[in-house]
């Protein structure tokens, strides 16, 4: 059996925590950007002002008036509400992680939950790296309304698709000063690069975190940017054939659930790229044995999950067209499940 649907417990304290979840990050991106900073009165001489302070420098809106006080009081009741808002939000999913636990929806491991916060927190997840691999799985049967074969998930790392297009000059700033491997270290100071430079770094529990970027298009080019910051010992991505197209196909935000029953937010590459991709890797002769078999597997499994939970999503989609002809004519070859692999049996009596 592949995958089987979640029951309606399951369904419904999903959706919850999704919408609990999505309430409180509105709340939290409202407080960073409508309220970041302060604002506070200064007096310069025989004159009040009000100043406004973000990313360290001071603003003044003008000099004290009815208006001023107005644009003062809101930004601090305002900034009150808020507050007060995620607070109530934050203590209703902490309220609700347990029950997440014992109806099994918390899925992806606590380590990989945790780098992903860290990475939204630094605004580098989403724009500038993304979720592929097997960690990608948890997105895909959330996307499905099933849960995968435990099998299927097994892995002891995270792979970190980066974009080296974008400017993180916009995205991340401070992200970009400190590098990836900074980030990684606010999650579990015990993370160090392996090998220098590395694609790899690894914590004191064997979790590997890989930084991966498609390879150049040809033998004479410009060298990419491969590196997220400017420190010396930061990850440096590795350049891997085939990437290019994963890049280039559609993404998708998923909140999943960790195993804490805590929710966060993956951003993945399109299932049917993710099964064409994995496709083509098991045909290649270059590859690990074993590492092809793998592929196969899950292959066949995201496919027989957009044919038979994702009707809707179509391998001839246009979106599809960043990846090669070839590749989307494998469509026809993967996961058309019997009905057996997707139907639960059915019990007359308890599992005593």
């Amino acid at each position: 059996m592949l995958f089987t649907d979640l029951n309606g417990d399951q369904a419904r304290q999903t959706i919850d925590t999704e919408q609990i979840f999505a309430a409180y990050a509105k709340a939290r991106t409202e407080l960073d950007h409508r309220y970041a900073g302060s604002m506070a009165w200064k007096t310069v001489g025989s004159h009040t002002y009000l100043y406004r302070k973000r990313q360290g420098v001071w603003k003044s809106l003008g000099a004290r008036s009815s208006a001023t006080e107005e644009i003062h009081s809101g930004f601090h009741q305002g900034r009150e509400r808020v507050q007060d808002r995620i607070t109530n939000l934050a203590a209703r999913l902490d309220e609700m992680a347990p029950v997440n636990r014992a109806l099994r929806i918390g899925r992806i491991p606590i380590i990989a939950a945790r780098v992903l916060r860290r990475l939204t927190e630094a605004r580098l997840y989403g724009p500038v790296v993304g979720v592929v691999g097997t960690n990608a799985l948890y997105a895909y049967e959330r996307l499905g309304g099933v849960q995968i074969a435990g099998p299927q998930l097994a892995t002891g790392d995270i792979d970190l698709l980066y974009d080296a297009r974008k400017s993180l000059r916009l995205v991340a700033p401070e992200a970009a000063a400190g590098g990836l491997l900074a980030e990684l270290q606010k999650v579990d100071r015990s993370f160090t690069a392996v090998g220098n430079p590395g694609f790899r770094a690894v914590n004191r529990d064997g979790y590997l975190v890989d930084l991966i970027m498609p390879a150049g298009t040809g033998p004479i080019r410009r060298p990419p940017r491969n590196r997220i910051g400017s420190a010396a010992d930061d990850l440096q991505a590795v350049e891997i054939e085939g990437l290019g197209w994963l890049v280039n196909s559609p993404k998708t935000a998923v909140t999943v659930i960790d195993a804490r029953g805590y929710p966060v937010q993956m951003w993945v590459i399109d299932p049917r790229a993710f099964a064409l991709h994995k496709a083509w890797l098991s045909t290649r002769g270059d590859r690990d044995p074993l590492k092809r078999s793998r592929d196969a597997a899950q292959a066949d499994l995201v496919a027989s999950l957009v044919w038979t939970r994702l009707p809707r999503l179509r391998f001839d989609d246009p979106a599809l067209n960043a990846l090669p002809r070839a590749l989307r004519d494998l469509a026809d070859t993967i996961g058309r499940p019997q009905a057996s692999e997707t139907t639960a049996v059915k019990r007359s009596e308890p599992d005593w």
